[in-house]
């Protein structure tokens, strides 16, 4: 019976892996999606020489950035659930901890950038005839 026992966990284990890099996979993927539309509004913004907005461009990159943390927190989790020592687990709830306080700034920031544009768009709207 621990033989069965012993070889189901260690297909658990690498199963749980190998999902862990699907989803830190994805959560690059995501980072360099936002990374390259940032470059693709900047880049089309200096070549048709609008106005230097660039909140537009820093909220679409803080978006992506966002929700690549949620996946890499999310990887980060599967590994506690697999992780062979407390200094293991304390190693990555640090890290966790890290990655949600940085998601909590770039959230807040995204949110209070969107605030300020809304209050601009509605004193451009009050202001015109």
């Amino acid at each position: 019976m621990s033989e069965s026992f012993g070889a189901t966990e260690a297909w658990v284990i690498q199963a749980v892996q190998w999902l862990k890099l699907l989803i830190e996979t994805v959560g690059a993927v995501t980072v360099g999606i936002g990374m390259l539309l940032a470059v693709w509004q900047f880049a089309r913004m200096v070549a048709l020489r609008e106005a230097n907005d660039y909140n537009r461009i820093r909220l679409t990159l803080s978006r992506y950035l966002a929700l690549a943390l949620e996946f890499q927190l999310g990887a980060d989790i599967l590994s506690t659930a697999i992780a062979p020592s407390w200094q293991e687990i304390g190693k990555l709830g640090a890290i966790a901890v890290i990655r949600t306080g940085l998601n909590w700034f770039l959230s807040r920031e995204m949110v209070e950038e969107r605030e300020a544009n809304a209050a601009v768009a509605r004193a451009r709207h009050a202001g015109s005839p």
